[in-house]
């Protein structure tokens, strides 16, 4: 297969470099930009360029916009390159779906190995070691747990994503909560995930890694290894390949050690498998860290050794090329000499070994060249660099056959000399510091060689510079020191009438700190533009050398500005919020002997102590807590209920309820003191929140909900102001996220009594609006258990299902409005009761009590959460014999469905109204599907209003949240008779035939015995042409109508003729038997209109076939119907 175009779904160097490689290859390359990205020199390099909406790194993580570009101007296939979606297996996912081929590992290697904790665990699996660590994503006290259990240093990092973003290396155990909450937000914004893990640090450590690749017939290779050991904040500067001094035993295992892993996992496409080797361990221990699904930053290198371009191999092998085709088996490899490569980046080292960002206009961008030399980059004269964006600029590659490192460092050097780059800090100098060290050249570095060699490796670059410097001077940029004030809502206008009028200045040499600096003082500047994050002294106040004075944020990144010295805060220039440029005092110090150090101040802080205004949070949030209320458990528990915390605490996952405005109490303000309040009417009465359930099954985002519970012990759960507004905001956030709401519904209405506002119409609520726009975008799950009336049941019975318990007592109005409209007095009990509320098709499952309609809950909503990866079948077999051989011998439906679904999978909805129709959940290898079936047992299987109802309302439920339909048949037809046609047959009947001939998932259907008439045809949604597949058992049978029916009506004339009733019966009986011989499925197949009669046994096999090859739905962002039926 032959690409029509490569969209490249990334920017800078990497979008370059695969465009070349595009070239290479006669193809033709789309590249794409943001609008402030629009003069990168990557729009430039490929064949046509199209513009994104919006501006920074979001942009370019736009999926839809990226596959409507890729289809807008032909291309069938997308480039990620690395970082942004390159490790997203949902954005593989969707490509896929689109026809578009991402070129990059299977959707299933970007999700397990994007997961971190899941990859350490697969490496496992393989017999790979890797390093002690948490199993997955922690919470903050599970870190400290761990911590304590590893006797030294963590290393903190971001479950997803990688680039030494969200790492943070914690020796103490009292830095751990400060880098523990740092890690999470730099994660956030990185990735899109918070979520972090633990490993044991290793103190003294060699970064190696190994380049694999795979095609996709299970053929997998090493292309060597490359040293990364030379890294500042977990991020690599220097790459060398192969990785110097590394005995060729210990190579060698490492290299199996990738491969075993990767042919475990049948690995296709570029990747990257990385070590860590134990300096100080006697016996060269080394540990599987993580494997990057990706192109690598540094496949440079490798490419200079091995002679393989690696972008063009990876873009063959997405087209079906095998790694022979490519001449890239194992015994191919041999590195010639070394190469290395230095990433420049556009940041500076300071003397405390922090590194400060920088950007500003690029004055000259003149790379090295000559033999051995390449540099991959998008710089030049007049760039204006983007801090929305990485700080790498420039890759400079230096290759030797040599096989002496000392000579390749020197080379290398010698290139970075000659790159003449002004305009921007950048670098340079640091990376020929490292390179030039002695430990670099003979072998001594390891993953915090930079950091303990910071004070030399920060100095200048004292060697020479191999170009002429400019003679122009540039005129620094006019950009005010202070661009805004996020805390100030005005300031952009008041500054914006200030430029107007010409009294606001730009000059930036007017408002440096040196032209604005108190006498003696010691300004604490700006390192980068960024946001004040926050500001942690005061003026007057004394500080000691190394203490946080104020954090900022750029780049995604936090950065600390911490005092060099000893002193006294003199003056804050900034406050938290504002948006500063480089260069600009934050605070001014003024150096001094003080009576404080960094040794009293941290024993002085116990971080244990609760302050004051904690203290009275947790007190107000105690008044929600069961443990605080007795007197309402002891009521609850004493009438047989739960309390609703036990329940949601039985609903989700341990730990994940975050429940929203727990504060809030009812609106009697006029009639109660805030104390009598919080006590009589905490949460005033309804307990919401997001939480997630099954998350063990089906992941964490699959497994979102959100919960409302009405609180009985609350006013008997009465609707009041402030549980509408709370309702409104979580039903709203439903409605945006797309979460499944799970409704415990218990209580008594509209609530009198509340605080007089003045007159009102009284329907002006818009909760009852929120929860049914909820209809048809999300799965909605109702649970009641005791009395619910009014607009409590409102809300019940907007669910698509409604699971109650036995004692239930459910109606539109209770015993006060009945009573106030002089129809009588009756007790809540009489009202709703289960005894007509199931039978009648209002109730879809009923229940023992709360604890087993929590369990239905959860099965109920696992069918809409995805595929389970584990599932039993029963003995298909069986099928053969549960229908009997004599026609007119009945048989359990419930027994067929129960075989052909997995063991224990089957949920009935509905079971005891409309009984002609069996409605079920069930899964089949794991995968869901809705089950539509006759029950032979009532009617023999006819359909009847009740009946039809009932099938329509669950096939546009199955339609709506893409749940494929299984109809299993056996029908004599629609019920016939005045009796019935009293009840509306005709309009009921006719939904089966509008909903099942729209349908969008796939329809499968399985003649099991009797396929009549209009029946069948209303069971398969108008005929059976309209299914992925219509097959028969051999003891079905096909007709127009009742075969015994047909015989008198079209033999009519020829019976009359018979004048003796014995014969004309025998003739009648004759005719019959032979119109019953011709209906059986075999004869009846002959003509066509049934795909085939099947073995019973192979039913199975027949729906697991249609559900992989039927395409797989994409996540839903809009509702296909406007709503769900309630009936």
């Amino acid at each position: 297969m032959r690409f029509s175009g490569i969209l490249i779904a990334n920017r800078g160097e990497v979008a370059i470099r695969i465009s070349r490689a595009c070239a290479d290859l006669g193809l033709s390359s789309v590249a794409v930009f943001s609008e402030d990205d629009k003069n990168s020199l990557h729009v430039k390099m490929a064949d046509d360029a199209v513009a994104l909406s919006g501006a920074g790194a979001a942009s370019y993580l736009n999926i839809d916009a990226l596959l409507q570009v890729a289809q807008e101007t032909g291309c069938d296939a997308i480039h990620p390159g690395y970082g942004f979606l390159s490790e997203r297996a949902d954005f593989a996912e969707q490509c896929n779906a689109n026809g578009i081929t991402f070129i990059g590992p299977e959707s299933h290697h970007l999700r397990l190995f994007g997961d971190k904790a899941a990859a350490r665990s697969a490496a496992q699996h393989a017999g790979v070691s890797v390093s002690r660590g948490t199993l997955g994503a922690v919470s903050l006290v599970q870190a400290e747990e761990f911590f304590d259990s590893v006797n030294g240093s963590v290393i903190i990092k971001a479950l997803a994503g990688g680039g030494g973003r969200g790492t943070r290396l914690v020796r103490r155990k009292e830095d751990l909560k400060d880098a523990f909450r740092a890690c999470q937000s730099e994660a956030k914004k990185a990735f899109g995930i918070s979520e972090v893990y633990l490993e044991k640090f290793v103190e003294r450590a060699r970064h190696i890694e190994v380049q694999i690749i795979g095609d996709k017939y299970g053929n997998v290779a090493h292309l060597g290894d490359r040293e990364c050991s030379v890294q500042r904040r977990n991020q690599k500067l220097v790459e060398i390949a192969p990785a110097p001094n590394l005995p060729d035993q210990l190579r060698n295992e490492i290299l199996e050690s990738a491969l075993k892993f990767a042919r475990s996992q049948k690995y296709s496409s570029l990747g990257t498998f990385e070590y860590l080797l134990d300096l100080d361990s006697e016996e060269d221990y080394f540990v599987f860290i993580e494997a990057n699904a990706r192109l690598q930053v540094e496949h440079t290198v490798t490419e200079e050794v091995t002679g393989v371009d690696l972008v063009v191999s990876q873009i063959e092998v997405a087209s079906g090329k095998s790694l022979s085709d490519l001449n890239l088996t194992e015994d191919k490899y041999s590195p010639r000499g070394f190469s290395l490569q230095a990433r420049v980046n556009l940041e500076h080292m300071l003397s405390n070994g922090a590194i400060a960002p920088s950007s500003g206009v690029i004055e000259t961008y003149e790379p090295p060249s000559g033999p051995g030399i390449r540099t991959d980059g998008f710089g030049y004269a007049g760039y204006k660099t983007n801090t929305n964006f990485d700080s790498l600029i420039a890759k400079v590659i230096v290759h030797s056959n040599n096989t002496k490192l000392d000579e390749l460092a020197k080379k290398a050097v010698r290139a970075l000399s000659e790159f003449r780059f002004e305009g921007v800090k950048n670098n340079m100098a640091l990376l020929k510091n490292i390179i030039s060290h002695r430990d670099f050249m003979y072998g001594g570095i390891h993953t915090r060689w930079i950091e303990e060699k910071s004070n030399e490796l920060a100095k200048e670059w004292d060697g020479k510079l191999r170009f002429v410097n400019s003679n122009e001077t540039f005129e620094e940029a006019d950009m005010p020191v202070t661009i805004a004030t996020t805390s100030d809502p005005l300031a952009l206008f008041s500054y914006d009438k200030k430029m107007a009028s010409g009294k606001a200045t730009t000059d930036q040499k007017n408002l440096s700190a040196e032209a604005d600096m108190p006498n003696d003082m010691i300004p604490i500047s700006a390192p980068m533009q960024g946001t004040i994050v926050s500001i942690n002294v005061q003026a007057n106040q004394e500080i000691y050398a190394g203490q946080v004075l104020a954090v900022m944020e750029a780049m995604k990144m936090e950065h600390e500005l911490v005092s060099d010295a000893d002193g006294i805060i003199h003056e804050i220039r900034a406050i938290v919020g504002q948006i500063i440029s480089e260069g600009s005092p934050v605070i001014f110090l003024e150096k001094s002997e003080v009576s404080i150090n960094k040794e009293s101040v941290e024993k002085e802080l116990d971080v244990n102590v609760i302050r004051q205004d904690l203290q009275e949070n947790f007190d107000l949030h105690a008044y929600t807590l069961d443990e605080h209320r007795y007197s309402a458990v002891e009521k609850r528990r004493s009438r047989g209920g739960r309390m609703p915390r036990e329940n949601i605490s039985h609903l989700l996952d341990e730990g994940s309820f975050k429940e929203y405005w727990p504060l809030v109490v009812a609106r009697q303000h006029q009639r109660h003191d805030m104390e009598t309040l919080r006590t009589r009417t905490p949460a005033d009465g309804v307990v919401v929140g997001t939480g997630t359930i099954n998350a063990d099954e089906f992941g964490e985002e699959a497994s979102a909900a959100i919960i409302v519970h009405y609180d009985y012990t609350v006013l008997a759960g009465t609707q009041g102001g402030r549980g509408h507004y709370k309702q409104d905001r979580i039903f709203e956030l439903a409605l945006r996220f797309r979460l499944p709401v799970v409704l415990f519904s218990e209580g008594g209405g509209g609530r009198p009594g509340e605080d007089d506002i003045g007159p009102w119409v009284a329907y002006d609520t818009p909760t009852f609006t929120q929860f049914s726009k909820l209809s048809g975008a999300v799965p909605l799950i109702g649970i009641n258990h005791g009395r619910c009336f009014a607009g409590n049941t409102v809300l019940l019975a907007c669910c698509d299902v409604i699971i109650a318990t036995k004692n239930s007592t459910i109606g539109m109005g209770g015993p006060a409005m009945i009573e106030g409209g002089g129809l009588g007095i009756y007790t809540p009990e009489e009202v709703g009761p289960m005894s007509f509320q199931v039978s009648n098709g209002v109730v879809d499952i009923l229940v023992e009590d709360e604890e087993e309609a929590v369990e239905k809950a959860k099965r109920y909503l696992s069918y809409f959460q995805g595929i389970k990866s584990e599932w039993v079948s029963h003995e298909q077999l069986t099928l053969r014999h549960i229908v009997p051989e004599n026609r007119l011998r009945l048989y359990d439906m419930r027994k067929v469905i129960e075989v052909l679904a997995d063991e224990h999978s089957v949920l009935e909805i509905r079971e005891k109204f409309g009984i002609g129709i069996i409605t079920a959940l069930i899964r089949v290898e794991g995968r869901p599907v809705g089950v539509i079936a006759n029950n032979p047992h009532h009617l023999s299987g006819a359909i009847d209003s009740d009946g039809a109802d009932k099938g329509a309302r669950f096939l546009k439920l199955c339609d709506a949240f893409d749940l494929p339909v299984l109809s299993l048949m056996d029908c004599p037809g629609l019920m016939v008779g005045p009796e019935v046609e009293a009840t509306g047959l005709v309009r009921h009947a006719a939904r089966l035939f509008n909903i099942g001939a729209n349908l969008t998932v796939p329809l499968f259907g399985v003649v099991v015995r009797k396929a009549y008439g209009l029946g069948i045809q209303a069971m398969h949604g108008g005929g059976s042409m309209v299914g992925f597949f219509s097959v028969a058992w051999p003891t079905a049978e096909f007709a127009a109508m009742n075969i015994e029916g047909a015989v008198k009506l079209g033999y009519r004339s020829e019976l009359a003729a018979i004048e003796d009733a014995e014969e004309r019966l025998k003739t009648f009986d004759e005719w019959v038997a032979k119109e019953y011989e011709a209906a059986k499925a075999v004869t009846s197949a002959v003509g066509g209109g049934v795909d085939d009669v099947i073995d019973p046994a192979e039913t199975r096999g027949w729906i697991v076939a249609g559900l992989k090859r039927v395409p797989t739905s994409q996540k839903r962002v809009s509702k296909k119907y406007p709503h769900m039926d309630t009936w």
